[in-house]
């Protein structure tokens, strides 16, 4: 269908896999538009609309709200020079890879204390089940390998 034939709403919608409404609203924030209509009233898109959607789809995949999605899309059309446009792009771009780099680090932060969480409880399995809970962070099960903090918060005094 890329060949120049114009495509209905619905043809857009199955070819991203989105639903028709998405593609209405996309249209409503002025993120895509229709060549034209069709005598019965039905909207055109050209086949480059499928590639605007999938772009759309990408940005919101990297954090991009449907209004910042239309910002910078509006941005772009306001730049009055291709470099200048790309100049903005890069900027964006830049903004979000240091955003998904700190994110990354407190994942693996998180990745680390789950880790350790799991292998200090990893000792539960041979606990004797007469024990309490509150003296979990200070079982010898654990050859003296001190509880996480993820494992002694669960614990009030």
């Amino acid at each position: 269908m890329r060949d120049g034939t114009k495509l209905r709403v619905g043809d857009v919608a199955r070819m991203t896999g989105k639903t028709v409404r998405a593609i209405h609203l996309y249209e409503e924030l002025g993120l895509l538009r229709p060549l034209e209509r069709s005598k019965g009233g039905f909207r055109l898109f050209a086949p480059d609309a499928v590639d605007r959607v999938f772009w759309i789809t990408k940005l919101q995949a990297m954090g991009f709200s449907l209004a910042q999605v239309q910002e910078f899309a509006q941005s772009l059309e306001r730049s009055q020079t291709a470099p200048l446009a790309m100049l903005k792009v890069r900027g964006m771009f830049e903004e979000k890879l240091k955003d998904t780099r700190s994110q990354i680090a407190r994942l693996r932060a998180l990745e680390s204390d789950l880790e350790q969480g799991l292998a200090y409880l990893e000792g539960c399995h041979w606990c004797d089940p007469a024990e309490p809970p509150e003296n979990c962070t200070e079982c010898d099960k654990h050859h003296e390998v001190p509880p996480p903090i993820i494992v002694t918060g669960m614990h009030h005094t």
